[in-house]
């Protein structure tokens, strides 16, 4: 069995919910829309940005079924499973490949640190439980545990299906490092940045794209960027660049910064509602100006 390669601009897409926290479908079918008409090479849905860790298993589920029911087959699908317990992750991990998706995306457990040996059997244990290509999420600045390169590497030569790594780390030698040590083993090893301003360094240091939030409202500068750089348009991926750059940013404005992605993609006209699941709060109107000026002076807003 041939496993798919994952490559380009794959945003974690946020989560749609009314008020009262159900599901909202009708914007999330819209959301799915816009980024697929953005030109998006594929849809992650239940990562950080995505709430995910703010669910319940049937909630995930719920919001697993309908991310694949209103994407329609039109882009990949990949759905988070990641959790502190391995059960629960091969549960979500099956669960995702019955209702239909493309891919399953798993972070570290993020409560205990624990042994490499501990670690390896927990990445073992989704990657066996399922046919469907598998690509790890590191993210130390909320984990508390790095993947290596190494160890990364010595999980990609186990297992066919661990196809790429959404490489979330603020060091760009990380990444080329990522690269480097990974690829060389397993060439088809797919290594996205999870940093908007690592895009363009990932790109020239050999990787396959990103995974990263400003991708929901602002799809055309990082699908500009990986365009153009196929296109060998360096002087068109700078130009983009220098404007991607800036979106961290908005980041800096509220923590989580979940809500203010979502105002960000109201901004720009999608019908999506800024109720994020608790602890997470609304930002204030503060936030919110802010947020519109910066978008704004940054013609991510017309």
């Amino acid at each position: 069995m041939s496993i798919k390669k994952f490559s380009g601009v794959i945003p974690p897409v946020s989560s749609a919910f009314d008020n009262s926290g159900n599901v909202d479908y009708t914007a999330t079918k819209a959301v799915a829309d816009y980024l697929i008409n953005a030109g998006v090479s594929g849809l992650f849905y239940l990562g950080s940005g995505g709430e995910f860790s703010q669910m319940n298993n049937l909630e995930r589920m719920k919001l697993a079924e309908a991310a694949i029911e209103v994407t329609a087959h039109r882009t990949p699908v990949l759905i988070g499973v990641g959790s502190t317990n391995t059960r629960e992750s091969i549960e979500l991990t099956k669960h995702a490949e019955k209702s239909g998706a493309d891919a399953v995306v798993a972070i570290n457990p993020f409560y205990w640190k624990v042994t490499e040996k501990n670690l390896a059997y927990y990445f073992d244990s989704i990657a066996s439980a399922t046919d469907l290509p598998v690509l790890l999420y590191n993210f130390p600045l909320l984990t508390g545990q790095d993947l290596t390169p190494e160890f990364v590497k010595n999980l990609a030569l186990k297992h066919k299906n661990i196809v790429g790594i959404k490489d979330t780390i603020d060091s760009v030698t990380h990444v080329r490092n990522m690269i480097n040590t990974v690829k060389d083993a397993r060439p088809d090893f797919s290594v996205f940045c999870g940093y908007d301003d690592h895009l363009l360094n990932t790109l020239l240091l050999g990787g396959d794209g990103s995974i990263t939030a400003s991708i929901n409202f602002a799809p055309e500068l990082s699908v500009g960027i990986y365009d153009a750089f196929q296109r060998d348009d360096l002087a068109k991926a700078a130009e983009l660049h220098k404007k991607l750059i800036q979106m961290p940013n908005i980041y800096g404005l509220d923590t989580p910064f979940i809500a203010l992605i979502k105002e960000a993609m109201k901004l720009k006209g999608l019908p999506i509602n800024t109720y994020c699941l608790p602890p997470t709060q609304q930002p204030t109107e503060e936030m919110k100006a802010t947020l519109k000026q910066f978008l704004l002076s940054h013609g991510i807003l017309k």
